[in-house]
């Protein structure tokens, strides 16, 4: 099934839609996403390796979920969609920021996004969708700050930005 992201301006004012892979090749066109951000009551973050088949970044660990809202749906609306669709739960969220990036990516495509970062609070395991993750983990801030500075390239790009302007704040 094909399926369509919602075309912004650096503004994050839709001016479009196109289809997802579209969206992603000859250098990207600025669409619509977000990120979430779990945490415990030990303020540890949930983590997750995204799954090997993914179309990009498969294998590489990023934040506990991630995706793009579809035409017509609120971008609140889809965070919530996703991380049950993914990570099996739901939970209140709360949006922290949102930033634009560019980023290559594998597999000649470019990430070309206006990011809603997302935190919410969850204690139990995620039932994850193996076909959207490979792996989970908690990990504290502390611990993952070593861990991405000392290997940046198991992380996404998007998720490195996302930790550092979240460290900031």
């Amino acid at each position: 099934m094909n399926e369509n992201v919602i075309l912004v301006n650096d503004s994050d004012q839709e001016i479009g839609v196109e289809e997802k892979i579209e969206a992603h090749r000859n250098g990207g066109k600025r669409h619509r996403a977000f990120s979430i951000l779990i945490f415990n009551d030990k303020d540890e973050l949930m983590l997750q390796q995204r799954a090997f088949s993914k179309y990009h970044c498969g294998g590489l660990w990023t934040n506990t979920c991630c995706s793009h809202p579809r035409p017509g749906e609120k971008t609140e609306d889809a965070a919530h969609r996703r991380l049950v669709e993914e990570m099996g739960f739901d939970v209140e969220l709360m949006e922290k920021f949102s930033f634009n990036y560019i980023a290559p990516l594998d597999h000649d495509l470019t990430e070309n996004e206006h990011d809603h970062v997302f935190v919410g609070y969850y204690n139990l395991e995620p039932k994850i969708n193996p076909d959207e993750v490979e792996s989970w983990k908690w990990i504290s801030k502390a611990d993952l700050n070593k861990d991405i500075e000392s290997n940046p390239q198991n992380y996404t790009f998007w998720f490195k930005r996302i930790w550092s302007e979240f460290n900031k704040n």
